[in-house]
């Protein structure tokens, strides 16, 4: 028997325009969420805004009818697949937008996040496909950027915020088929696809795990995904992957397969396993974090990116040994 999600609450953008994949990678996100049998949020509680939609107006409008409605004990997604600009202020681009005058119509970053401040909820994640390969957005001075600096630092006065981004500073976003390469990754953690525990949750740090590694392994380590987490109290669960079921279950037409926990292995040694890769993926994020600040440097320090591939390799290892296939 399935179960509604009734926490959640989600705003999804798609752009469009000159990057019609946006609009498909929205609407599979909106739909995800949606699906009774997957995410199970209330229709109601998830709105979209893709092409003609998602001017800056009614992407502003919907950010405020999130902190209208929500409450501190709810669960918020917010996803922009869209471009991303410094000029050198920092711009989301949305539907509309005219170049020559981006103050008033794009979104000024610091507009975006107070309306992410003005959100109460404990549990809010922010997705930003931003900065796609191909039809770029281009103004004099301005450069590509995939990540506000400014909500980035509202992070540090608010716990349980997490945004996700789909690339470093000096990196695209590749698209795929039919979805980005981000988005993709994204759709198959809310399925359960990186789920630690088969508990019927998709948790915000398991989808960003997957995410993670996924998406470097796919675009042959050309594009890297860039979390930013504030205090958390828990992995919070940001909706169900089966619709209540414990067992999560292939998305249609995936090629990717959904790890699964071998049975018949001991139960302690399973248990040690699982805490031993609970703590090198929690090392791997904070490698990746410590590695992002170097983004508007030449060279990271080797050390640091060796660090990177032995943590990997211990958790493919680990993976291997409880019988996940990736």
């Amino acid at each position: 028997m399935t179960q509604t999600f009734r926490q959640g609450y989600a705003v999804i953008v798609g752009v469009g325009y000159d990057l019609p994949v946006t609009i498909d990678d929205a609407t599979a996100v909106a739909n995800l969420l949606r699906d009774s049998s997957r995410c199970a949020y209330p229709t109601e509680q998830v709105r979209l805004l893709t092409g003609e939609e998602a001017t800056a107006t009614n992407i502003l409008s919907a950010l405020s009818w999130l902190a209208d409605v929500t409450g501190k004990d709810d669960t918020v997604i917010v996803y922009f697949s869209g471009h991303g600009m410094e000029t050198p202020d920092y711009y989301l681009i949305p539907y509309g937008y005219n170049l020559e005058n981006l103050q008033d119509t794009a979104i000024p970053g610091s507009i975006f996040t107070e309306r992410l401040q003005a959100i109460q909820a404990k549990k809010l994640l922010v997705l930003l496909d931003c900065c796609h390969a191909g039809g770029q957005a281009e103004a004099k001075g301005a450069i590509k950027s995939p990540l506000p600096p400014s909500a980035i630092a509202q992070l540090g006065s608010s716990s349980g915020r997490v945004i996700l981004a789909s690339s470093r500073k000096d990196e695209v976003s590749w698209t795929g088929d039919p979805y980005s390469e981000y988005t993709a990754a994204l759709l198959e953690g809310l399925a359960g696809y990186g789920a630690f525990e088969q508990d019927g949750y998709s948790r915000v740090l398991d989808l960003a795990m997957w995410v993670g590694r996924k998406v470097p392994e796919r675009t042959n380590d050309k594009q890297h995904p860039i979390i930013k987490v504030s205090i958390l109290e828990d992995n919070f669960a940001l909706a169900w992957y089966a619709g209540g079921e414990k067992r999560p279950y292939a998305l249609p037409n995936w090629t990717a397969n959904i790890p699964s926990i071998t049975p018949g292995l001991d139960t302690a040694q399973v248990v040690t396993w699982k805490r031993m890769l609970t703590n090198y993926r929690q090392n791997l994020q904070l490698i990746d974090e410590r590695m992002s600040e170097y983004i508007d440097f030449t060279t990271i320090p080797l050390q640091l990116v060796k660090n990177l591939r032995s943590t990997e390799s211990k958790i493919a290892e680990l993976e291997q040994k409880l019988g996940m296939r990736l």
